[in-house]
């Protein structure tokens, strides 16, 4: 008889399915990225993600917890200051009451070590221009300036109690600085998730409603270009050899042949970033009836656990994990 051969067999029902299964996803897979903004009495809804807030401190000790409550493996917290604090050198990421070191001892203090502890070691949120570093009189990133404070920023929020630091500015030499600063200053238990392989994509739009970005201009000269994916592997074994001790992808869905690419090679764990605009744009067509939300939030992650990320970073953190 023709086939011999049936795949089929294995599919017949969800306990064979699930038996045979070769990506699996977990609550301790998923990362929550939180918002804390200064200035605010009341969460804020991101209208661009439905269903994403700005935090004040309280609500973010109480959506925090409640994410660990679902079994989340980390948070990943950003600060959104008042535009009146922003300034050319971003003064607010490295000053102790600053909006993002104050939510980072909140959550420390509230959540202890029941939680991985991250902060976006990055200085765009703070700054006036919207950059990642502070520029030259020829409006230009300055590299080796930028360090400088990179260093400060990562001190500040060891400081406050972060177990893990995301530099994610893509400066050349950005993880060696942050690694022999902190280590200078007695935080050689801090980690770092290294932004490694960031791209300058069209799918962030939504992330700068989140933290209020001043941009003025791209991020072209220092994040990578779309068209590129050798970039990536050099990107990822100069972190490597920097001291990262983990390594990661952004954004996600779009960039699965680097992730691989990355997973493939990396000596430490991956992670990737399923971004704002892929958030909404999988919320957006749901609202809409196009697609089945759930299912396509889980394929989506799937996808992405499938490419190879140990670890996977996602607005949808908390409510997946409360679903498995």
């Amino acid at each position: 008889m023709f086939p011999a051969v049936r795949p089929r067999r294995l599919r017949g029902t969800p306990a064979l399915r699930r038996l045979v299964a070769e990506t699996s996803l977990e609550p301790r897979h998923l990362v929550l990225p939180m918002f804390v903004a200064d200035g605010i009495d009341a969460p804020r809804e991101i209208s661009s993600m439905p269903g994403v807030y700005q935090h004040t401190l309280d609500s973010l000790r109480a959506a925090a917890t409640e994410a660990v409550d679902a079994g989340v493996g980390g948070l990943m917290l950003f600060g959104v200051p008042r535009p009146e604090d922003k300034d050319p050198n971003g003064s607010g990421a490295t000053d102790p009451d600053g909006i993002l070191n104050r939510g980072l001892r909140a959550l420390r203090d509230e959540l202890g070590d029941a939680t991985v502890l991250m902060a976006d070691t990055c200085l765009d949120e703070f700054t006036s221009h919207g950059h990642c570093g502070v520029l030259t009189e020829g409006g230009v990133v300055d590299n080796d300036a930028t360090l400088s404070r990179y260093v400060d920023m990562a001190v500040a929020q060891a400081e406050s109690g972060a177990h893990l630091l995301g530099p994610s500015g893509m400066m050349d030499g950005q993880v060696a600085a942050i690694r022999e600063g902190l280590d200078d200053a007695g935080f050689t238990n801090t980690g770092l998730l290294a932004y490694s392989a960031k791209y300058a994509s069209a799918f962030y739009g939504p992330f700068r409603e989140a933290v209020g970005s001043s941009l003025e201009g791209d991020r072209r000269t220092y994040q990578q270009d779309p068209a590129n994916r050798r970039e990536s592997v050099r990107e990822v074994e100069l972190d490597l050899d920097e001291g990262a001790d983990i390594v990661m992808v952004k954004p996600a869905m779009s960039y699965l042949d680097v992730l691989r690419e990355v997973a493939d090679l990396s000596t430490v764990p991956v992670a990737a970033y399923q971004i704002s605009g892929e958030y909404s744009m999988i919320t957006a067509a749901a609202q809409n009836g196009w697609i089945d939300r759930d299912a396509a939030i889980l394929e989506s992650l799937l996808s992405i656990r499938r490419a190879g990320a140990d670890i996977v970073l996602t607005y949808w953190a908390a409510e997946v994990a409360g679903r498995l």
